[in-house]
């Protein structure tokens, strides 16, 4: 598995003090969501802090940055560069200082009009730091800002130009303003601590700092925070039918965590269950390539009735950073971050479960990884259905040439990893993996067809 999304958002108005600290433990919830970077933002009074750097929320935070930052609001986020690279000014959250005063904006997604709006705002004299279309969302808002009397008409305006994937937190001197996009491709959600106000990608940050969800963010909504009450502005809400990326559940969410009314574990499972059913066979032992496989992997074990069983070990200290150039160090990669469980695996029919098979590369060498351990039989299933377009919204699935489910059939993708036999899960069963969730989904990287223009 090779996909990554964007980032992690995380914010706070707490008047007792101490946001950085909260946002440092939001961060570290989500940092499954961006290996790359990451970076806080606060205000102490009128006066904007921040910190940011490539690197694990603990490699680039310590306890002296912590309290320096301090802060009653605060904004943090963790990346994974689908746009921009990996370059240490495109770390987040974006910082400004203009004439109204400042800004810092976290942005997890991405925008379809990008080109057009950076040729808009460069004609106009804008200057950019950075290669992100995040930049873009910061530089509009703060021109709308000149021309609006508060920050939450700003940002209100400035959304009105943007196309795609955004879920947003932004700060300014006095408020917190977090906003999602009207199609709600990318979660967002807000919980309550006390006096403090919480926002967060997934439910699990909320947790990690003791706050209590409230409910998540419609697509549309914005949500304003200021001096501790709460409003809301619903006026692009029901712009446009809600299309939360499926993927979510299937990938980039933790599986504690609770997107749109569903357990992700319990989505997970569901996959599982589904791909027994379709893709039924006789083996000894169901494993799950760690970590989002092994949910699936449970659910096929309970379907089945084959026994479920840990046949693949993960090194839990290298991240997504770990430095892969060129296909060997790629294929030596796997072997450093995956190992085999021998008195699993050895002398049986292995059935392992994955959630993706994307360039196939991957796949191939944990069938070899698990040959080699002594697997008799290696029975490859997917708990999503074979990826046969791109993401434009904040996902790196990659053009058409590079995935294989478009230049090979399901029997010669089988035959290029070395398994025994291959199973994808059918479209069908996917919108059904999740439901006690009260959205819709996008599926444009497994179907081709999106919910808007790209």
């Amino acid at each position: 598995m090779a996909i990554h999304e964007e980032c992690g958002v995380f914010g706070v108005y707490d008047p007792a003090g101490g946001c950085a600290r909260t946002t440092y433990y939001g961060l570290y919830a989500l940092q499954h969501r961006g290996q790359e970077a990451c970076g806080i933002a606060t205000m102490q009074g009128l006066e904007l802090r921040f910190h940011k750097d490539l690197g694990l929320v603990g490699e680039v935070f310590d306890a002296q940055k912590l309290d320096e930052l301090g802060g009653t609001l605060a904004v943090g986020h963790v990346r994974y560069s689908t746009t921009g690279g990996v370059r240490r000014e495109n770390a987040q959250p974006l910082t400004l200082k203009y004439v109204k005063g400042t800004l810092a904006v976290a942005h997890n997604g991405n925008l379809v009009n990008t080109a057009e709006l950076r040729t808009a705002f460069e004609y106009r004299g804008a200057i950019f730091q950075t290669t992100t279309d995040s930049e873009l969302i910061a530089y509009a808002i703060a021109q709308e800002r000149l021309r609006c009397g508060s920050a939450e008409e700003a940002v209100c305006q400035a959304l009105k130009g943007l196309r795609g994937a955004y879920s947003l937190i932004v700060m300014s001197p006095q408020k917190l303003i977090a906003a999602r996009d009207p199609w709600g491709f990318r979660p967002l959600c807000m919980g309550r601590r006390g006096d403090a106000v919480v926002f967060a990608s997934e439910t699990c940050a909320l947790n990690a700092v003791g706050a209590a969800f409230e409910r998540e963010l419609e697509p549309g909504e914005i949500v304003v925070v200021h001096n501790g009450e709460v409003r809301s502005i619903r006026e692009n809400c029901a712009a446009a039918s809600s299309h939360l990326c499926i993927f979510e559940y299937i990938y980039f969410a933790r599986p504690d965590s609770v997107l749109c009314g569903q357990s992700v574990h319990e989505a997970r499972r569901n996959a599982g269950r589904f791909l027994a059913k379709e893709h039924p066979v006789e083996a000894d032992v169901v494993i799950g390539v760690p970590d989002s496989g092994l949910d699936a992997a449970m659910g096929y074990a309970q379907e089945s009735g084959i026994p479920y069983g840990v046949g693949l070990v993960k090194n839990r200290y290298i991240g997504r950073t770990f430095i892969t150039p060129g296909q060997q160090s790629r294929e030596q990669a796997v072997r450093i971050k995956l190992g085999p469980l021998k008195s699993c695996v050895e002398g049986k029919r292995v059935v392992m479960i994955d959630d993706s098979i994307v360039r196939g590369t991957t796949s191939r060498q944990i069938v070899t990884l698990l040959r080699e351990a002594g697997a008799r039989e290696v029975h490859m299933r997917s708990s999503a259905p074979p990826f046969i377009a791109p993401c434009y919204f904040g996902t790196d699935i990659p053009d058409k040439d590079s995935l294989i489910a478009c230049r090979y059939s399901v029997e010669e993708i089988r035959a290029l990893i070395g398994a025994d036999s291959l199973g994808f899960l059918s479209l069908e069963a996917l919108h059904q993996i999740a439901p006690d969730a009260a959205c819709g989904f996008c599926d444009g990287c497994f179907t081709g067809a999106y919910p808007i223009a790209t």
